[in-house]
Parts: C-alpha cells; structure tokens; sequence
C-alpha cells in the first residue's frame, strides 16, 4: 500500500526506553467497563487493537491494593499473584499481533470509597473523598508508614506486571483519580511534613513511585508516567506553570510522559459537544 509522504512517520518504529513499538499509533490507558468481571471480552477488544495495527495497546486503570477500589465500577486488579492469569492472557493476545502491552497502575487513594473492601480511603491530607457519586466517606491522611506502605505495593505490582509480560509499566496521577495527583494539588494536600508545602515535597511521591518503578522492571520494561497539568482553577490547584517547572526538573526520569487534563469531566469530553 502506497503511503502519502506526510504520514510516513506515523509507520515508523519509536523507542520507549528499553522497548521499541512497531509504529506510532499508540492507544493510551482507557476504561471499558469489563475489567475483572468480562475478561473474555476485555481480553478480545484490547487483542482487535493490535490486529488493527496499533503499536501500543495499554489497559485501563488497574488497581494496584485493595485499600483502594472504585466498587461498583469494574476495573482490572492487580491486588497479587491470583490476578497474573488474566493480565497474561492480554499480553498474549497484543503480542500475537506484534504490539506493544501496557498497564496503568493506579492507587486511587481518596478517589476510591473502599464501598467493597471497607478499608479507610488514604488521602495526602483528611478531606471527604472525591467520587464520582459523592459518597459521605472520608480519607484519612497518610502516616509516613502508610506511605512507605503504598511505594511497597507499587513496587510489587510493578514486578508483578513485568511476570505477566506487559512492555511499558504506567505511574498513574491524572484525571483526579491518582494519589500522586491528589499528593500535587494544594487543594488536596495540606501536609507539613516533606510531602507537602513547595512543589519539591508535593511531587517528592510521584518521583518516589517513579524511581520505584524503574528499579523493579530493571531494563526490560519502559515506564511511562500518566499526569494531570491543570486542574482549571488556577494557582488554588495544579496548573500549566507549574508543571513546566517540575518537568524542567525531572523530565528525563520516565520513559515517556502521557500528559492529560486533571479533572476526568474535563478531559474526556467529546469535541461534538464540548468546547476546544
């Protein structure tokens, strides 16, 4: 097939790390609602991506412990071992078709009202947790001990998602829904101790969980960071400014940076019915 000249470079093979993906057409981390409960399905529809021809094909959001979960909503899980079989069957099926697997890991902290698990939600600072459907839960704000908790599980699911075959390896703090982003936001964090005040301390998890990732996928996983730059409420909480700051910083230290708007209403409106 002939390809107009203008469009070649979208064919071309892109280095991420230590992997390399047959092309650019990359389909970032996104939700379908069939997660542990359809896997069969799951499975089929990320497998019709790669056959389609895209190079990178990643899950959705998956839940790395379960002191934080979204019941009733159905996601992927990744709580231990017993999850390993379904996340291989994924990568099975992207790899059969020549791309690349990815997998967003996701603490969900103060997003997450543990409606299933019961747990108390974790939050950098005690706040009601922030849920789609407004539940009267409240977030307790982490110890030191419940942080180092939280690099612990990351980690393990990090190691975890390199025994199931995934390529790229997500730290996930966008759309509202990640303790790193919550951890960033002066809305959200009202610390005193080293995680919270200056930009430095508010970003010093998301560096963390990073830094964590790539000691425990070593060199055979590319790790990729998924981050809010704006919350659309100026200076009160993350905006552009700001994160150029902290990328001039620490822009090298992921693979590549999957950047997105904060607030899940705002970012995935349809361009038929919202505003540029």
């Amino acid at each position: 097939m002939e390809v107009d000249e203008r469009y070649k470079i979208l064919f071309e093979p892109v280095k991420i790390g230590p992997v390399v993906t047959p092309n650019r057409f990359y389909q970032v981390p996104h939700c379908n609602g069939m997660g542990f409960r359809d896997v069969s399905g799951m499975v089929a529809l990320r497998a019709i991506k790669a056959e389609g021809g895209w190079g990178v094909v990643c899950t959705e959001q998956v839940e790395i412990h379960h002191t934080s979960e979204i019941a009733p909503y159905i996601e992927l899980r990744i709580w231990d071992d017993k999850d390993l079989p379904v996340l291989s069957r994924i990568t099975n099926a992207v790899h059969i078709h020549g791309a690349l697997a990815g997998i967003e890991l996701a603490y969900n902290g103060m997003n997450g009202p543990n409606l299933y698990s019961r747990e108390v939600p974790l939050g950098p600072s005690d706040l009601p947790t922030v849920t789609f459907s407004n539940d009267p839960v409240q977030a307790r704000a982490m110890t030191k001990r419940d942080i180092t908790n939280l690099r612990r599980w990351h980690r393990n699911a990090a190691l975890r998602s390199k025994a199931a075959g995934f390529d790229i390896v997500y730290v996930y703090g966008a759309h509202g829904l990640g303790a790193p982003q919550h951890f960033l936001s002066r809305r959200y964090n009202q610390r005193t101790d080293e995680y919270g005040g200056s930009l430095k301390n508010r970003a010093r998890l998301l560096i963390e969980l990073i830094e964590d990732t790539k000691d425990a996928v070593g060199d055979t996983c590319a790790v990729a960071c998924r981050i809010g730059v704006d919350e659309m409420i100026g200076e009160e909480g993350i905006h552009r400014e700001e994160m150029l700051e902290l990328f001039s910083e620490i822009s090298e230290l992921p693979d590549l940076w999957d950047l997105t708007l904060c607030s899940w209403d705002i970012d995935s409106q349809t361009s038929r019915f919202s505003e540029e």
